[in-house]
């Protein structure tokens, strides 16, 4: 299959109430070769959110009826995973934390270029493309001490406790159990799990460090699992016991 046939198989769902910008927005995605629906309001983004398998929904996070956070937390309540992008005003910061934590896996700020939205778009898929192995294949779970890593359900539990992370938390931490021992500069990590370069946004990769250590480390403050190399990045330490779980 090549990769026009693949991407023309990418469903994507825009949760927008202003017709302005949901109507560029399917064009250029249109253009870009994927198939889009439109949902005009929160009702109407929920309904539409469960009634089939997306490829990606974009959710607007100011709606009429039930909001952007409400159908973005209601989704990540479910066993299957679906990439979430938020459209957040530049004023929210609050509102873009809270869309992070309830498990969107990135935000565009309005006002937005077309062309910034469309290469949010495509990362994602390059992200979730990178992460899934081959049809049929069997992916096994990552111990790494007490931490079990489940790349299919997308869960993790520590010493036998399931730990919540947001998507990115995920995707991060599984990158890092898929390349122990390595060591990965700000930018590197940007491209490998946000999907592009994110100039001066290397503070985005501390805070979800930081974040992370939070949830899974005995002592965040000293940590044993994901370890600073000073004047370089982070890595996982190969000194813990890292085996494929039975």
């Amino acid at each position: 299959m090549n990769s026009t046939q693949h991407i023309n198989k990418r469903r994507i769902l825009v949760v927008e109430d202003e017709p302005d910008i949901a109507g560029l927005i399917s064009l250029h995605l249109q253009d870009n070769g994927f198939e889009v629906f439109l949902a005009a309001d929160g009702h109407e983004g929920m309904r539409q959110a469960f009634a089939r398998q997306w490829s990606l929904v974009i959710l607007d996070l100011r709606l009429p009826g039930p909001d952007g956070l409400s159908i973005c937390r209601a989704l990540r309540r479910e066993q299957s995973y679906v990439p979430i992008l938020m459209l957040t005003s530049k004023s929210s910061e609050l509102d873009r934390v809270l869309g992070l934590e309830f498990g969107a896996d990135d935000y565009v700020t309005k006002p937005f270029s077309v062309s910034e939205l469309v290469a949010r778009v495509k990362a994602i898929f390059r992200r979730v493309d990178s992460l899934r192995r081959p049809s049929g294949e069997q992916v096994e779970r990552l111990a790494l001490g007490d931490l079990v890593i489940d790349p299919d359900q997308r869960q993790v539990s520590c010493g036998g406790e399931n730990v919540a992370l947001t998507a990115r938390e995920f995707d991060l931490l599984l990158h890092f159990a898929r390349h122990p021992g390595r060591v990965f500069s700000r930018a590197q990590l940007l491209d490998s799990v946000w999907g592009y370069g994110h100039e001066g946004y290397e503070h985005t990769v501390n805070s979800h460090i930081n974040r992370l250590r939070s949830k899974i480390e005995p002592d965040p403050s000293n940590p044993d699992h994901i370890v600073t190399v000073w004047g370089v990045g982070y890595k996982l330490n190969p000194a813990l016991p890292s085996h494929q779980a039975a």
